[in-house]
């Protein structure tokens, strides 16, 4: 269920409340639209009343061809029926007999100028965002290369040094200590940075930064899809680490599968040249090639180096 209000939406989306009804929070569930011109003239079944309802020309000329208590009748009829709301399309004429039935039943009436098809589609992007799973979660998020990279670590493992030094060399930064994540779209991820916390960044010893602020437009961005995870752990002596890459490791993010790389940080590795790389070889994979799978090429045809590995 979603928690948009109706001076939420019609503020959003430019609409007129013609009739707010006494719930200020519309219960809508879903993205889906439905016009009910099926309904209007008398058929409910498998009405989806969990839609908000859109009446554009249509709807709106049969209306108009019913007399006046055929259509206090109709539309009668039709308000009883639960659903969120009800948009006008076109800045068509607002009919007595609907405006009465509205508030017999406690209907919220909205209305917009825009076609019914542009407002469709402007509505239905609307609420894919308004009722994406979302979940916020500690850690660092930048793009390097075009790459959504989603830093995580223990606290104090270095993940705001790592980004500032990154956006200092050309990269933006999204998201610092608090990351939230949108799931749309089935498998795609969207993360950005709570309002209060956008474009700041906190590095211990000098305190909060503004980044937009020390350089510029160009380092920040407001959301980007989240393409890897990159674990930040501190160094293990006898902990195996990977050094073919071979196996893609993954990590699960709202039930969502994304490949991640875990680097260990001890003194002396430059992590920000490392997260470059590591973007850079992710965009190689993408796009078909392996290096891991050519090294391995390559032993097949030397024995002598096969032996060595």
């Amino acid at each position: 269920m979603s928690n948009i209000t109706v001076k939420e939406i019609s503020s959003d989306l430019n609409l007129e409340i013609i009739f707010e009804g006494d719930n200020p929070i519309l219960d809508i569930t879903n993205s889906d639209i439905n016009r009910p011109g099926l309904q209007l003239y008398g058929y409910y079944e498998y009405f989806d009343q969990d839609r908000v309802q859109i009446i554009g020309k249509a709807e709106w000329s049969y209306l108009a061809s019913l007399s006046k208590d055929k259509r206090k009748e109709k539309l009668d009829a039709f308000f009883s029926y639960y659903f969120p709301c009800l948009i006008i399309a076109w800045n068509l004429e607002v009919f007595d007999e609907l405006l009465e039935s509205a508030k017999k039943h406690n209907r919220t009436i909205l209305r917009t100028s825009l076609h019914t098809t542009t407002m469709m589609n402007k509505l239905i992007s609307y609420l894919d965002d308004k009722l994406a799973p979302t979940i916020r979660i500690h850690g660092t998020l930048v793009e390097v290369y075009g790459i959504g990279i989603f830093i995580s670590g223990t606290s104090g493992v270095g993940k705001s040094e790592i980004a500032l030094e990154l956006v200092n060399r050309g990269h933006r930064l999204i998201a610092d200590d608090l990351v939230e994540i949108k799931q749309i779209e089935g498998e795609r991820l969207i993360g950005s940075a709570p309002e209060i916390l956008r474009h700041f960044i906190e590095i211990r010893g000098i305190g909060i930064l503004d980044v937009k602020s020390l350089y510029g437009v160009g380092a920040v961005k407001n959301h980007v899809d989240i393409n890897m995870v990159i674990e930040l752990e501190r160094w293990e002596e006898n902990k195996h680490y990977e050094r073919l890459g071979l196996d893609t490791q993954y990590s699960e993010i709202i039930e969502v599968s994304i490949p991640k790389v875990t680097i260990p940080v001890s003194p002396g590795r430059n992590l920000s040249i490392i997260i470059e790389t590591a973007a850079r070889n992710f965009r190689e994979k993408v796009m078909g090639y392996n290096p891991a799978n050519e090294f391995l090429e390559r032993l097949k045809d030397n024995p002598l180096l096969n032996e060595d590995f």
